[in-house]
């Protein structure tokens, strides 16, 4: 979530806005340090620190907070059992920030940040007991966590999603639905198609459209790490896209949209071309995930989306902790 884009946002048509972070977990808990929500004075919000009976009592508590206007940020303990009757057993310390117009310059700055990824905050309790923020690019700062937050003394806060970088090669039926199941989803997607008029004219706000009449090329310019996703109208086009990406033998994935027939077929002309048992190994054709059966293109966009979250979880690419330690 753009957590500065949402508050401005919120400021400006409501005239206020709340910050909630989860600064600190002990045992077990709905969510990790980091988790945030963005609260509007007209009880909508953004976001989520966990569900249930811990962020009914936090989205409470914030709504008087707002009504009260600008105040010192609060700090408290929720104690999941004893407190909630929550089952999680854990605790849960939450820090609720008020920002108004005075503050939107800071949060303008913040935003402007964001859009441009992962960044870190070295921030301080003052005196007044608001939240005083610098943007650093310190190395230290930029991969340490943070304690509790007290008076006078700086901790860390990171910001900004950890988006990894997909390459979805077609705009037919599935591409269509791949594109709406990544939009919520920790991915930056590059989607390319050699037929311009197939692309809706309103895009997910992580995803770039790319007209291409060679899209295969865009393989070289992709980051190391990358997913690539090959569900194009033509076979032929299919093919020249896993084959480049597949000699490159850095993406984290490459899938292929088809069946095991259209995987052999695949193989024999790989082969043809020089490309080694190991690399066509690692093709995924079919692409999803195995368990997930239909044809649907909805239902291969859920399986597909929820491959590319197993690929990213298992070679470490999780969203960063971004706010306090866990104990």
């Amino acid at each position: 979530m753009a957590v500065w884009a949402r508050i401005a946002e919120t400021i400006a048509r409501h005239g206020s806005a709340a910050l909630v972070s989860v600064v600190r977990v002990a045992g077990s808990a709905p969510r990790e340090a980091g988790a945030r929500l963005v609260a509007r004075p007209d009880g909508g919000f953004f976001g989520t620190i966990g569900g249930g009976r811990l962020e009914y009592e936090v989205l409470a508590e914030t709504a008087a907070a707002l009504a009260a206007g600008r105040a010192p940020a609060s700090l408290r303990t929720w104690t999941l059992g004893p407190d909630l009757a929550q089952c999680c057993g854990g605790a849960v310390t939450t820090l609720t920030e008020i920002f108004d117009a005075a503050d939107l310059e800071t949060v303008t700055m913040l935003a402007t940040a964001e859009r441009g990824g992962p960044f870190a905050v070295l921030a301080c309790l003052g005196e007044d007991g608001r939240v005083r923020r610098e943007i650093t690019s310190d190395p230290a700062v930029l991969g340490a966590p943070s304690a509790r937050p007290a008076p006078g003394q700086p901790f860390v806060e990171h910001h900004g999603d950890d988006l990894a970088p997909v390459l979805l090669f077609g705009a037919g039926h599935v591409g269509r639905a791949l594109v709406l199941a990544l939009a919520p989803l920790p991915f930056s997607v590059r989607w390319i198609d050699s037929r311009a008029d197939q692309f809706p004219p309103h895009v997910p706000a992580n995803v770039v459209a790319v007209h291409s009449d060679t899209p295969d090329q865009e393989i070289d310019a992709a980051p190391s790490g990358a997913l690539a996703l090959v569900m194009t109208h033509a076979h032929a086009i299919d093919y020249a896209i896993a084959t480049r990406a597949l000699a490159r033998e850095n993406f984290d994935l490459v899938g292929m949209i088809g069946s095991a027939t259209k995987r052999a077929r695949f193989a024999s002309q790989a082969r043809q071309l020089g490309v080694s048992e190991k690399a066509i190994a690692r093709l995924v054709c079919p692409i999803g995930l195995p368990d997930i059966g239909g044809k649907t293109p909805a239902v291969i966009a859920a399986s597909v989306a929820a491959q590319c979250l197993v690929a990213r979880e298992r070679l470490g690419a999780v969203p960063r902790r971004m706010v306090g330690a866990t104990a």
